[in-house]
């Protein structure tokens, strides 16, 4: 959520950031700042008829001392009056209050001024490419086809037991899995990380606080009669753990990662583009996340680009990053590098992870605060990346390494796969 200050001082900032986000609602602007200006006049009104009363009672009090009873009660008329126009004040101040936070919620995060403008994917900016794109022959098979050849998923049984988009692996896909969660949750613990295992459902006010709540509520699977929701990503129950906390300079940055199954209804999602692991309701992911200072978090951010680049390098996969435009970029973002792997079966690219600045729009819905050395607390910044989700990784490397003798496992996931082959 943004900051009220930013609409008062500087609206032109906002509404140019909004326009680089495509968000269409800019009359919510001036709604907000005319609301928030009919708020602090009242709040003026609330305060003055408040002190008026503190100091009629103290005169009240010395009057009776002196014996002069019918000032006195003519004052305790006026401070009743007071008293009940300030009840008044003070459900209309709720009321307003809560118009403001209801317009404010609505609006998404303000981009990062080297956002690129845009409006589509194809509009985003590739930053850099690695790796070794596979020369494969002329008889290669996209991952779905290699699943059924070598028995590693069923996409038809995970249908029967739940519906489309729950795949079933097994076996050595099974195993895939498992060595693939395994390597990531080490290499991200090598790296300076905490393992967390989260829950794998959250309440609303979790799913508020992340920014999944009003913007994605169509895209989470609800458990109604609980009113929980099944994660779409474990940044959010991660994040939510600093909601309502002031962290003390010495617990910043906070680093943390954790493996989650993730669920996504994925709605309207169809065709041929979504075939085999391409699009997926459930998927597992392993998710790193920061709580840092505010002058920190755009190195912090390179950081961890730079951390899932070493990842993907590991895994000898084609790669490149891309800098989002403003219309491709998520609700709650100031700046997202996605990071895409080829698939050479396909040819074409598949998103395999984003890596994400909020700045203080998380933290200033569930006040995340820290305290810095003078004693002061100011809201902290909020980042997350993909490190790495599953399915189109796992497509890649099926599809990238495939040969006549069978499926080759990187070097590197070999000791957690327990061989160097599918076959």
């Amino acid at each position: 959520m943004l900051p009220i200050n930013i609409f008062r001082q500087n609206k032109e900032l906002v509404l140019q950031g909004l326009a680089k986000k495509n968000f269409k609602e800019t009359e919510l602007v001036d709604k907000i700042i005319e609301t928030d200006e009919r708020r602090r006049l009242m709040q003026v009104e609330h305060d003055n008829l408040a002190a008026s009363v503190n100091a009629a009672s103290k005169q009240i009090g010395q009057l009776m001392a002196k014996g002069d009873k019918e000032q006195a009660e003519q004052m305790k008329l006026q401070v009743a009056q007071h008293k009940e126009k300030i009840k008044e004040l003070v459900t209309t101040l709720g009321n307003i209050e809560q118009e403001l936070h209801d317009d404010l919620v609505r609006l998404p995060n303000l981009p990062h001024a080297s956002v690129p403008v845009g409006k589509t994917p194809e509009e985003n900016e590739v930053v850099r490419s690695g790796g070794t794109m596979p020369q494969l022959s002329t008889h290669k098979a996209p991952h779905w086809d290699l699943m059924e050849q070598y028995k590693l998923m069923d996409l038809a049984l995970g249908n029967k037991l739940t519906g489309s988009g729950f795949p079933v692996f097994m076996g050595k896909g099974a195993r895939l899995q498992r060595a693939l969660i395994q390597y990531f949750l080490n290499f991200n613990i090598a790296a300076g990380y905490t393992e967390y295992c989260p829950p794998f459902m959250v309440n609303e006010d979790s799913a508020y606080g992340t920014g999944q709540l009003p913007d994605k509520e169509g895209q989470m699977y609800h458990v109604t009669a609980d009113g929980f929701y099944l994660i779409p990503t474990s940044e959010v129950p991660l994040t939510n753990i600093f909601r309502d906390v002031i962290l003390q300079e010495s617990e910043i940055p906070a680093r943390l990662t954790a493996y989650s199954p993730c669920f996504r209804r994925e709605a309207g999602s169809y065709g041929k583009d979504v075939r085999g692991l391409n699009r997926v309701h459930q998927f597992d992911k392993v998710e790193i996340v920061q709580i840092v200072d505010p002058a920190t978090s755009y190195d912090v951010l390179e950081g961890m680009v730079a951390h899932v680049e070493k990842l993907l390098q590991s895994l000898e996969l084609p790669y490149r990053i891309l800098r989002l435009c403003g219309g491709d970029m998520s609700f709650t973002s100031a700046l997202t590098y996605d990071f895409e792997v080829y698939s050479a079966a396909q040819e074409r690219w598949l998103e395999v992870s984003s890596v994400s600045n909020f700045e203080s729009f998380q933290a200033n819905r569930m006040k995340i605060r820290h305290r810095d050395a003078n004693g002061k607390t100011q809201l902290v910044h909020t980042l997350n990346g993909s490190s790495l989700a599953l399915p189109r990784i796992i497509a890649c490397l099926l599809e990238n390494n495939q040969g006549p003798e069978g499926i080759t496992i990187p070097a590197a996931l070999q000791p957690y796969f327990g061989g160097d082959k599918i076959n």
